[in-house]
């Protein structure tokens, strides 16, 4: 019986024991239910703020802006984007520079946009302001240089452009720069337009020079050059360019002197018109382009020709004529003989004399 009694006891012992460890584990888990659901309230709290404010922000970025009309904005050569977000707001386009920044950097456009001028659309919202700066087309002004020109008269007229900056650069070598219509923004630098013009001159002698005629009496791209440049200042009339430069491969092949009066007239002025006609002294002056005293080729371009000189020059006409002469009306008549020519110029003698009877009677 005392067994029994004694094993009763430790039971009861054992279950007062077990008591406190069972109410200990409801408590710990509630702590931590508690602390999860805290900290997830606050996540969600932060979050919807976040969420609040990043709703705003775009909501400010996509309202329309206080410009009432279009207008023409220039982003400056080398400003960042906090010069440029000012100049936007103090032009009345944005209402807040820290905001466009922020934009700028969240869209990762920062250091992209272009300088030059761009047209912002009446009422454009801060992202629309920023597209238009970062991918839209600058405003491009036309630079026409006319086939013929001298280096040196390019650059003259590089001079008055008042959309390009920068001093004018060192007069470029004779015959480097292709004449054509350039788009320019505005403050790109005149020395940049040179060298615009001079890749893209190299880029279409190379693209012909590879379609060349075989066996042409031009053996290098200089003498292409050269060639085109006396042929652009012969002929203005574009469908005769390329009989010229066959009359002039004949010669050339035959040991004939070129005998191209433009050449005279370079030599006396560097291309500068002479406003007059050329004296028998010039003819009989020897310099380094007068191809009536010299043979082959001037030594340097004596102007700037444009692609259908070269083209003409690399894939001149099959001809048998070796002379021409002016038609008086702005293109020539060509001849096999110097019978022929003889012939040709004494009817280009008499549109001569016509010519200046009908002036002096005007007068």
């Amino acid at each position: 019986m005392a067994k029994k009694k004694s094993f009763s006891t430790k039971s009861k012992s054992k279950s007062k024991d077990k008591t406190p460890a069972a109410d200990e584990k409801p408590d710990k888990a509630s702590r931590g239910a508690l602390y999860f659901v805290g900290v997830m309230g606050l996540i969600t709290f932060f979050a919807g703020i976040g969420f609040a404010v990043w709703s705003f922000v775009q909501y400010q970025f996509a309202i329309d802006g206080p410009a009432e009309a279009e207008q023409i904005f220039t982003v400056p050569k080398g400003a960042g984007t906090s010069a440029i977000a000012a100049k936007l707001e103090s032009e009345g386009l944005i209402d807040n520079s820290k905001l466009f920044k922020m934009m700028v950097r969240m869209d990762k456009v920062d250091g992209t946009i272009k300088a030059g001028e761009f047209v912002i659309p009446a009422k454009s919202s801060m992202r629309g302001v920023m597209k238009v700066l970062s991918e839209g087309k600058a405003i491009l002004y036309p630079f026409t240089a006319p086939e013929g020109l001298t280096s040196a008269q390019i650059i003259r007229a590089m001079s008055g452009v008042e959309t390009l900056t920068g001093d004018a650069p060192d007069t470029p070598a004779e015959g480097t720069m292709l004449p054509e219509t350039y788009m320019t923004p505005r403050g790109m630098s005149r020395a940049a337009l040179v060298a615009k013009m001079q890749k893209a001159q190299k880029d279409v002698l190379d693209e012909l020079w590879d379609n060349r005629q075989k066996d042409l009496p031009i053996k290098t791209k200089q003498e292409a050059i050269i060639l085109a440049s006396v042929i652009e200042k012969e002929t203005g009339v574009t469908s005769e360019r390329d009989v010229v430069a066959g009359l002039f491969m004949n010669r050339l092949n035959k040991g004939i002197r070129l005998q191209s009066d433009p050449t005279i007239i370079y030599g006396v002025s560097q291309g500068e018109p002479l406003g007059r006609g050329i004296r028998q002294s010039e003819i009989d002056r020897k310099t380094d382009w007068n191809t009536y005293q010299m043979d082959g080729l001037p030594k340097t371009p004596i102007c700037n020709p444009g692609r259908e000189a070269i083209a003409a020059v690399l894939q001149p006409a099959k001809t048998d004529y070796i002379f021409f002469v002016a038609d008086g009306t702005g293109g020539h008549v060509f001849a096999k003989t110097l019978k022929g020519h003889n012939d040709n110029v004494r009817n280009w003698r008499k549109i001569e004399q016509q010519r200046k009877r009908q002036a002096a009677q005007k007068e």
